[in-house]
């Protein structure tokens, strides 16, 4: 028997790596006296078997007990290694082999030049080339054309790759998808379009590979018009009524270039509509703002019986973080958690941080950030993010060196980050010192989005001369730093410069957009610059962009409130084409600025009842105005619909409302009770508002206690010493008012 038969079904069990039957046809072979090391075919095919199912000492031994070595059961192990991720063992063994004294063939350098390929090992890689220069191989195999390109593209010497394949003498559409598929894993998509052409050029029709990557080249550099004319090729030759994997990269294409229209077309077209191609179609349309309509692909996939998986419900966590869904993303997580998907994956858990944190819901982030397995900066950077968002500046700080003593070093996103809750805060030392460590990182060269942020971040601390100086060193300044340095001139009432700074970027040829004229108005509305204000007013309805911006409308009605034109606020605002939460909030607020609190009632319930749900900040004007009204029990009524009927969160700011509303009231039980159930209680407004409350009703014991925790979060708040100065005084505590007010001095608090 010469046992070809065995070397076919073992064949049969390396393509299934099906060890079990291999061994037990490997046993058969033994019974029936064949001996395999004398057999080459025979040990070959058991190598091969042995090698690709990973049992290598098994696949060595026979290798050492072969009875005339011969290239071919190398190139069975060598191979096998290759296949099973082991590049290293099989360039060891190609060593192995030729110290053994036997000469590779066409088939053994593929496989090398692969392994070299997988880990970077271009100088192992270029030896091979040499060696197949002067055997002359290149010019007689084109696979072998194709590994040497493909090694080079792998290393990310792309210009070697290309200079190889045009010195081929025959290449095909394989070669080329290698050099094409290098450029669009390098992020060089353009090139990756460039080549494509060269190929179409040379009469050479393009595969499932090749439209893969030219795909991704075009959705990445939103070249629509390019991708349109591959899809019009892929129908042509029928590839996507069989390739799924080709029906979803058109989809993503479609989806990056904001097609999402066209995106749906294909999508709904695709013979099988798999989790990929839904995690595609409900990434394009979260990525592009429309996260009702991700939603609803996200449930509809769901009624077609198709299982989400890790990406889909990290995608889902990001659009429920962007709506403030904090019930939907509850739901998720808890589905998550029944799944076992969290253990696992950091990619999961840091979604969930980011959900957390933009809903405001800061504890439950907080929780399942220090349950995370493997923190990083992506995970360090959305709990940042979500405490400088809701007014946590300093646990923003905090989570920040905590970041560093795990050895991590910030990116560019989480000094961003940083800089805007050292702005929120007014913290311009601590934001120097973040300044000096992205001087140091060498971050501010190519990074314009940190030099805005710088911008921002000092002009929000009030620092302006350093913002002026850090915008007048950035490379390119955009309308981002202008707004920003226009924005921190007209918050601390620098009119004069807000409008010089104005008039100096309509002369650098920059013409303000949106956020620039509601900056301008927000400056006007804080001067009480009206006549400006109906300047820009002018001059927006001159371009007609009230009809294409929402948000101007509402910065118009906002500063008419806050010039205390009221009746011009309400005649903008009911020309708004679109009256949404933002504009019905500023009205309201408007209402609350001029006393006018039977209006902020009846304005809040009209919008409930034109269909307009309020937010976290209509719900803080309304708290406000029951507070300055006296309306404890409406306030509370509010606060309870809120938090129950419209599951809003409430910040620190919500708290603090309500402790002031019962402070004012005298209901101190209440008011103690709310601070306790603030997420921190080192907030030092709502600290001042229960102290203003024990002054009012003279409360000694409870201010005292509100004193200390006010001092101890700012030592120099003339403000606190100034109520328990009071206090102390009305109680005929003289000597420890004089105690207060030598404090006082010491701290110099004026």
């Amino acid at each position: 028997m010469d046992g070809f038969p065995y070397v076919a079904l073992l064949k049969a069990c390396a393509k299934n790596r099906d060890l079990c039957k291999g061994s037990r046809l490997h046993a058969a072979i033994l019974r029936d006296g064949l001996v395999p090391e004398r057999t080459p075919h025979l040990a070959t095919g058991l190598i091969s078997m042995y090698a690709k199912c990973g049992m290598f000492e098994k696949a060595q031994d026979l290798i050492q007990n072969l009875s005339s070595p011969h290239v071919v059961p190398w190139n069975a192990l060598i191979s096998g290694y290759v296949q099973n991720g082991k590049p290293h063992q099989a360039i060891d063994h190609f060593e192995h082999m030729q110290r053994e004294g036997l000469f590779p063939n066409a088939v053994t350098f593929i496989c090398i030049l692969k392994a070299c390929g997988s880990i970077g090992a271009i100088g192992k890689g270029k030896q091979i080339h040499e060696k197949l220069m002067n055997l002359g191989l290149l010019e007689k195999d084109v696979v072998l054309g194709t590994a040497l390109v493909d090694m080079y593209a792998k290393c990310g010497n792309l210009a070697k790759a290309q200079e190889v394949l045009e010195q081929l003498p025959v290449r095909d559409a394989v070669t080329w998808n290698a050099l094409i598929t290098g450029y669009t894993q390098q992020g060089r998509y353009c090139r990756a379009l460039d080549c494509f052409e060269l190929m179409q050029n040379e009469g050479l029709s393009p595969d499932e590979v090749t439209f893969l990557s030219v795909l991704k080249a075009c959705g990445s550099t939103r070249a629509i018009d390019k991708g349109k004319q591959i899809n019009d090729e892929i129908l042509r030759t029928g590839f996507l009524g069989k390739d799924i994997a080709i029906g979803t990269a058109l989809v993503d294409m479609y989806a990056k270039c904001g097609a999402l229209a066209k995106a749906q077309q294909v999508f709904d077209v695709l013979p099988i509509q798999n989790t990929v191609s839904w995690n595609v179609l409900i990434s394009g349309y979260c990525q592009h703002g429309h996260c009702e309509e991700a939603l609803k692909c996200f449930q509809e996939m769901r009624c077609q019986g198709v299982s989400p998986n890790s990406i889909t419900f990290a995608c889902v966590l990001k659009i429920c973080g962007k709506l403030g869904a904090v019930e939907k993303g509850k739901n998720i997580h808890q589905e998550i958690l029944r799944e076992g998907y969290l253990e696992n994956n950091s990619t999961l858990g840091n979604a969930l941080v980011e959900m957390y944190a933009k809903c405001g819901d800061l504890g439950k982030a907080q929780d399942i950030f220090d349950d995370l397995i493997v923190l990083d900066v992506i995970g360090f950077t959305s709990l940042i993010t979500g405490y400088g968002q809701h007014g946590y500046g300093d646990k923003a700080l905090k989570c920040l060196e905590h970041m560093r003593s795990k050895g991590l070093s910030p990116d560019a996103m989480a000094f961003t980050c940083i800089l805007k809750a050292c702005g929120s805060m007014g913290a311009a030392e601590t934001g120097k010192e973040i300044h000096a460590d992205i001087v140091k990182e060498g971050l501010l060269v190519h990074d314009s989005v940190l030099g805005n942020a710088l911008v921002d971040m000092y002009a929000k601390c009030g620092a302006l001369a350093m913002a002026q100086q850090v915008f007048d060193e950035i490379s390119i300044r955009d309308i981002v730093s202008w707004t920003s340095l226009i924005s921190g001139y007209g918050r601390h009432g620098l009119g004069e410069e807000t409008l010089n700074c104005f008039q100096r970027m309509q002369l650098e040829g920059l013409y303000p957009n949106a956020v620039t004229f509601v900056c301008l108005l927000q400056t006007c509305g804080s001067l009480g610059a009206m006549e400006k204000g109906k300047e820009i007013h002018t001059e927006l309805v001159k371009e007609g962009l009230l009809e294409k911006d929402g948000m101007l409308g509402n910065a118009l009605v906002d500063m008419y409130c806050k010039c205390g034109a009221i009746v011009k606020a309400e005649e903008v605002f009911h020309k708004l084409p679109n009256r949404g939460v933002v504009a019905w909030t500023a009205l309201i607020a408007g209402y609350s600025h001029v006393g006018r609190y039977d209006a902020v009632f009846n304005s809040f319930n009209k919008m409930i009842g034109e269909g307009v749900e309020p937010n976290m900040i209509t719900f803080l004007v309304v708290l406000s105005a029951c507070s300055s009204s006296g309306l404890v029990d409406e306030g509370q009524m509010y606060f309870e619909t809120m938090t129950s009927g419209y599951c809003i969160a409430p910040t620190i700011q919500h708290y603090t409302c309500m402790i002031d509303l019962f402070g004012r009231g005298g209901h101190f039980d209440k008011a103690v009770s709310m601070v306790g159930r603030m997420p921190s209680i080192d907030y030092l407004p709502a600290w001042l508002a229960l102290l203003g409350a024990c002054q009012k009703w003279g409360n000694l014991m409870l201010g005292r206690l509100a004193f200390e925790h006010s001092i101890r979060l700012d030592e120099k708040c003339a403000v606190a010493y100034d109520l328990m100065s009071t206090i102390y005084l009305a109680a005929g505590m003289q000597e420890d008012s004089a105690i207060v007010e030598s404090m006082r001095m010491e701290n110099k608090a004026w």
